[in-house]
């Protein structure tokens, strides 16, 4: 026997959702012209979604596609390759902790060469300006030693947090 729309009484119960709110199992069945009436379109994203909640049913994660080379997440994480510049934009919060756990930071810091404002680069400026010191003080070159060795403790203070530009 089937269950009757609980709305008009006439046609067969299609759609029906069982739904436990507040420890009370809460039952509502109707046919599919009273429930377009009530509800609108079956097939509606909004109401699949919705359905699918309902029944236990895991909804499906929107797969992001790059709109300008069609790369997906998923070429990515097998390739681990991106098609393009725009992939980054696209694909920013996926990549973020690949990013932070391989990098150990999630923004740029420049290249060798570049403004030098790393520590590593710091450290490595340090120690050619000791050797330059050295090599200034076994000539007797006193002028030259004050000068690098206040280059130094401007790179010291920089690494420490001052202001981070090594310059006398």
């Amino acid at each position: 026997m089937s269950v009757v729309c609980q709305n008009c009484k006439k046609r067969p119960a299609t759609v029906n959702f069982i739904e436990t709110v507040g420890g009370e199992t809460v039952a509502l069945h109707l046919c599919e012209q009273c429930y377009k009436y009530k509800y609108g379109e079956f097939e509606s994203t909004a109401m699949g979604a919705m359905l699918n909640g309902l029944f236990g049913e895991p909804e499906q994660p929107v797969k992001k596609v790059c709109k300008v080379c069609g790369m997906r997440f998923e070429d990515y994480e097998r390739t681990g390759l991106l098609g393009c510049p725009s992939c980054y934009d696209v694909f920013k919060e996926e990549l973020l902790p690949s990013i932070q756990s391989i990098q150990g930071k999630t923004y740029h810091v420049g290249k060798e060469g570049g403004d030098h404002s790393s520590e590593h680069d710091f450290r490595l400026r340090l120690k050619s300006l000791q050797e330059q010191l050295e090599s200034a003080l076994t000539r007797g070159d006193y002028i030259a030693a004050s000068r690098l060795n206040r280059h130094m403790t401007s790179i010291k203070n920089a690494i420490k947090g001052g202001d981070g530009n090594g310059s006398d």
